[in-house]
């Protein structure tokens, strides 16, 4: 391509619209009106030949075509300003800043506590704002419309480059019971454990599990006594019923000595579940979102 005569802030406004997928909030990220960010886009598609975004009632969706543009570009853009553009340092013990992370149950549970020990520690004026999400595809929903600005969970079902990810946590299932349950005596095989009445945690309110699933390809099925939007409540549940639980392994122990729960593998193969660091290309480079994202890597890694 002859580059003689091409506006090279062209690429800046792709780049703006890869991220947002709206119009509006691309030029207000660019710091340029609605209708200089629509007339960027049509100089765009007439420079390259292809529409690159179509609209729809979820935003703007790339062809193809951008969607194999939209990593050079970004990272094209990254090199430029890494370049030319001298980021001051993020100093955690005198910033004032507050940080808004979302956060599935289980990293709640497990990662949370520790994460506001650490910025008590290191900065001590850096604030947290935690929104919950349960569906793992929201997440790309909230750190498109600047909701949050990280977020810890399953990772999306799918993504492109305007989503970054980064695996933090792995963990494996239990059962458990009450200590008072007959169960508790052992061992759980799988008939003991198709014989109990069973708690499901389907955060975004689906009837069946993982263990179902399991259990269906095997002509099986377990007995469901209750379903649960929220991990927070099982080990109470189970700790003041005759139900079983099969949740994951550091949540169980966790609670076990507090709720008295008895642990056992599960008699049935299942998968170790991956928890995910999740943040927009937006805010890769950003000096306080780079040390945010950091502490929460460091603090993930002993677990």
């Amino acid at each position: 391509m002859d580059f003689h005569g091409v506006d090279l802030n062209l690429l800046v406004a792709f780049d703006a619209l890869m991220n947002e997928r709206n119009v509006t909030r691309a030029a207000t990220q660019v710091g340029v009106s609605q209708p200089a960010m629509s007339a960027a886009l049509s100089r765009l598609r007439t420079l390259l030949g292809d529409p690159l975004f179509q609209r729809s009632s979820a935003g703007l969706i790339p062809t193809p075509r951008a969607r194999d543009l939209a990593a050079p570009v970004a990272s094209a853009l990254r090199q430029i300003e890494s370049a030319m553009v001298s980021q001051p340092v993020f100093q955690p013990e005198t910033a004032s800043v507050t940080f808004k992370l979302g956060l599935q149950d289980y990293p709640t549970v497990i990662l949370l506590p520790e994460l506001l020990q650490a910025l008590g520690r290191t900065a001590p004026g850096v604030a947290l704002n935690v929104h919950a999400f349960n569906d793992r595809d929201a997440a790309v929903d909230l750190l498109d419309a600047g909701v949050i600005d990280a977020a810890i969970g399953v990772a999306p079902t799918s993504t492109d480059a305007r989503i970054l990810t980064r695996p933090l946590l792995r963990d494996t299932f239990v059962t458990v019971v009450s200590s008072d349950h007959p169960a508790a005596g052992g061992p759980m095989d799988l008939d003991t454990y198709l014989s109990l009445r069973h708690v499901l945690v389907s955060p975004e309110g689906q009837l069946h599990g993982l263990v179902d699933q399991t259990l269906a390809q095997q002509g099986r099925k377990r007995n469901l006594a209750l379903t649960l939007p929220q991990l927070f409540a099982v080990p109470s549940v189970v700790a003041r019923t005759d139900m079983a639980a099969t949740i994951l392994k550091r949540v169980a122990l966790q609670f076990q000595a507090s709720h008295r729960l008895a642990l056992f593998p599960p008699p049935l193969a299942l998968p170790e579940i991956d928890f995910h660091l999740i943040w927009h290309r937006r805010s890769d480079n950003h000096p306080a979102q780079l040390w945010f994202r950091e502490l929460i890597a460091k603090l993930s890694a002993p677990l």
